[in-house]
């Protein structure tokens, strides 16, 4: 597993729950959080769709 990227993931995934502290979840600062933490998850999945 590529340690990096799990780390790099719940950081995003931290900054999305303290933005969703004084933002809405349908604000511009959500949306390109939650697609940023998308994209991660994404690259996640497909590295290990390919590894195994």
């Amino acid at each position: 597993m590529d340690k990096h990227l799990l780390q790099k993931i719940e950081q995003c995934r931290k900054e999305l729950i303290a933005l969703s502290v004084s933002h809405h979840l349908t604000s511009d600062v959500m949306v390109e959080a939650s697609r940023k933490l998308d994209k991660l998850l994404n690259e996640y999945r497909v590295r290990n769709i390919t590894n195994n």
